[in-house]
C-alpha cells in the first residue's frame, strides 16, 4: 500500500511510492510519454505516465482525460530541477474518480471578467485566484497572531445592529419581528468599545455591509474587517499600533507567499518589504498642499477621494498616514483635536501604488456632553445611542482604535486591479450570485 500524500509534501517521500488525490488542470502528450499536470490545492505536480510502467489500458485512457478529472494517481516521487515544484511524480497507475460530464468551460482561452464572475466557483480553481485566497488565508492568520500575541481579546460583534454608526444612508434594512427593523452591520466599533471598558485590550474580525452604490474597484457591499479598541490609548498610540500591525501583515504574507506572489501574480515583493516602521505620517492640511503642488484644485475641508489619496501615497515607498481630517468629515464618535476643535483626532493610512485608504481610526471621544452633542449634530436617534452613552457615564476614559478592510489589504499585497477577486464570492451592487 502506497502512502497518500499532499502535493505539497512531496520533497519529504523522494523516491517513495505515493498516492496522489487531486484534479487534472491540464495535459500533454509526446509519444510514449503522457504528462498529466495535477493539482490537489496544496500545489501542483507534473505526473509522468511512461507507457512502459503502466498498463495498455491505464496508457490509452491517461491520453483522453478532460480538464478537471478527478483522479487517485500513484508512482515514484521523484526530483526534478526544471519543475517549479522541484519534483515530479513516475506514475504507476491511475484511478479515475470522476469524469466531468460536460466540457469544462474555463479552457485555456482568455475569457472577460464578466463571464468569470458568472463562473467564479469553478474560476476559483484557477492558479492565479488560489494563490489569492492563500495569502486571504495568511492575511487573516497573521491578523489573529498580531493580537493575541500583544494581550489583546477576541470578541464577536452582532451583525445585526439597532442603529447605524456611520450615519444611516448606506445601511442594509432587515424585518425584525415585532420590533420593526433592524440593519447588517457597517462596522463593530461601538460593540468594540464596550468590550474594552470590560477587557481593556479587544478586536473583532468578521463581516461588515456598506449599502452604497458604490462601483469602484475598491468597493464590495460585503467585505471582512478587523476593528480592535483600545482602552486608555490616545491618537499617538493608535498610530503607532496601526503601523505595527500593517507591517506584521505584509511581512507575514511575504514570508509564506513570496514565491506565489512574485512567479503567478507577478507582484513587485521589494516593494512590499519597504514596508516597516516607521510610516510617514503628514496632516490633513500638509496632505492638501501635496494635492494641490500636483494641480489638483482642492478646499479645505473637501474629502480626500481616490485620486487624491494615490497623488499623497506616491510620495513615498511605503504606506503614509495622514491625520487630523476636518472633524466635520468624521463620524460622530471622533474626539476633536484640543489644539484646533476645528480637527479630529482621527488617522487613515494609505497605501502606496495607488490602493488608497486601507486603514482608518483614531481617538473616541470620551466625554458624555459631547458626545450627546454629536449625536444630535448628526440627527441620530438618541434612543438606539443610550447604552453607548452609557460607556461615558460609567467609568469613561480615553480610548482609540481602527478598521481595516481584509480585501483592500489583499488587494495591494497580491498587486490586484479590483477587490473582487480577494473574496471568494464577492458581493456588488450588480452581483449576489453565484
Amino acid at each position: 500500500m502506497s502512502t497518500s500524500v499532499h502535493v505539497a509534501d512531496l520533497a519529504a517521500h523522494v523516491g517513495e511510492e505515493v498516492t496522489l488525490h487531486g484534479w487534472l488542470q491540464g495535459r500533454r502528450s509526446s509519444g510514449k510519454l503522457h504528462f498529466l499536470q495535477l493539482r490537489d490545492g496544496t500545489g501542483v505536480v507534473q505526473c509522468v505516465v511512461f507507457k512502459g510502467n503502466v498498463t495498455p489500458e491505464v496508457f490509452a485512457e491517461a491520453d483522453h482525460l478532460p480538464q478537471e478529472t478527478s483522479l487517485a494517481v500513484r508512482g515514484v516521487v521523484k526530483r526534478d530541477e526544471r519543475s517549479r515544484l522541484g519534483h515530479e511524480l513516475d506514475v504507476r497507475a491511475v484511478e479515475v474518480v470522476a469524469r466531468p460530464t460536460r466540457e469544462y468551460p474555463l479552457g485555456h482561452k482568455d475569457h472577460g471578467v464578466a463571464f468569470l464572475m458568472e463562473q467564479r466557483h469553478l474560476w476559483l480553481r484557477s492558479q492565479r485566484q488560489v494563490a489569492i485566497l492563500r495569502v486571504r488565508a495568511t492575511v487573516v492568520r497573521a491578523i489573529r497572531e498580531f493580537f493575541d500575541g500583544r494581550g489583546f481579546t477576541l470578541v464577536d460583534a452582532p451583525i445585526l445592529t439597532p442603529a447605524a454608526c456611520e450615519g444611516t444612508s448606506t445601511l442594509f434594512e432587515v424585518p425584525y419581528f415585532d420590533l420593526g427593523k433592524a440593519f447588517l452591520t457597517q462596522s463593530g466599533q461601538l460593540y468594540m468599545e464596550a468590550a474594552a471598558m470590560a477587557l481593556g485590550k479587544v478586536y473583532c474580525l468578521g463581516p461588515t455591509f456598506r449599502a452604497e452604490r458604490s462601483k469602484t474597484r475598491r468597493h464590495l457591499t460585503e467585505f471582512w474587517m478587523v476593528e480592535p479598541e483600545v482602552a486608555f490609548l490616545d491618537l499617538a498610540g493608535d498610530m503607532e499600533l496601526m503601523e505595527s500591525f500593517v507591517s506584521h501583515v505584509v511581512q507575514a504574507a511575504l514570508r509564506a507567499h513570496e514565491a506565489e506572489l512574485r512567479d503567478v501574480l507577478e507582484r513587485d515583493v521589494e516593494k512590499l518589504r519597504q514596508v516597516r516602521p516607521p510610516f510617514p505620517r503628514i496632516t490633513y492640511d500638509e496632505a492638501v498642499e501635496v494635492i494641490r503642488r500636483a494641480g489638483h484644485p482642492m478646499t479645505w475641508g473637501d474629502d480626500i477621494g481616490g485620486d487624491e489619496e494615490t497623488i499623497v501615497a506616491s510620495a513615498y515607498d511605503r504606506p503614509v498616514m495622514v491625520h487630523r481630517y476636518p472633524a466635520a468629515m468624521k463620524a460622530f464618535y471622533f474626539k476633536r483635536d484640543p489644539a484646533d476643535p476645528r480637527l479630529a483626532l482621527g488617522c487613515d493610512v494609505l497605501a502606496p501604488e495607488g490602493y488608497g485608504e486601507i486603514i482608518g481610526g483614531g481617538q473616541r471621544e470620551d466625554d458624555l456632553a459631547t458626545l450627546e452633542a454629536a449625536l444630535a449634530e448628526h440627527r441620530l436617534p438618541r434612543e438606539a445611542f443610550e447604552w453607548y452613552l452609557d460607556l461615558r457615564r460609567y467609568g469613561t476614559v480615553p480610548h482609540a482604535g481602527f478598521g481595516m478592510g481584509v480585501e483592500r489589504c489583499v488587494a495591494w499585497i497580491c498587486g490586484l486591479h479590483h477587490v473582487r477577486e480577494t473574496i471568494p464570492f464577492p458581493r456588488m451592487t450588480e452581483r449576489i450570485t453565484p
